[in-house]
């Protein structure tokens, strides 16, 4: 990704001043100061100080020439904030093992009567019994509470208003 006629960054004033605070305030994250040395260095405008090419700059920053290059077309094509942030992940790295239906039977459940012989639903006991109802083949303690503890707050709501009702 060269250096072409089609790719050339010019910084207003403004934005330069912007990008020059990012990258002197030492607060922000340091993918979004690298990408704004990126875009100082590549601004060909009348307020830069010296015209970088891509591998000038990829060696004066230590990265690959295409870093430099995509960073330029992305501020180019998307703006200023799109070169800056880091994009958002889309999905998670690993999907997420209770999904809303799993989550409303677990709660289904765990404002069931417990078993004969049990007074509450116990988080083993909420494990177990979601296996053997096939509800899910494999599931954790921890998944079990991480989700009661989410809902926790319907929970104690939902409680509250059932002891209100038997009085």
């Amino acid at each position: 990704m060269g250096r072409g006629r089609r790719e050339k960054i010019i910084l207003s004033q403004d934005q330069r001043d912007r990008l020059e605070s990012i990258t002197r305030n030492g607060h922000a994250p340091a993918k979004k100061i690298l990408h704004a040395q990126i875009l100082l260095m590549a601004d060909e405008g009348e307020h830069a100080p010296k015209k970088w090419t891509d591998s000038e700059i990829a060696a004066a920053l230590s990265l690959h020439v295409n870093t430099v290059g995509r960073i330029r077309k992305r501020f180019l094509h998307h703006g200023e904030d799109s070169a800056l942030e880091r994009k958002v992940r889309e999905t998670p790295p690993v999907p997420p093992k209770v999904d809303s239906a799993i989550e409303a039977h677990l709660l289904a459940l765990y404002r069931s009567e417990p078993p004969e012989g049990k007074s509450d639903w116990s988080i083993r006991l909420l494990t177990s019994e979601l296996k053997k109802r096939g509800i899910v083949t494999e599931i954790s303690r921890e998944t079990v509470r991480r989700t009661l503890k989410k809902n926790d707050s319907a929970l104690r709501n939902q409680s509250a208003f059932a002891s209100s009702t038997k009085r």
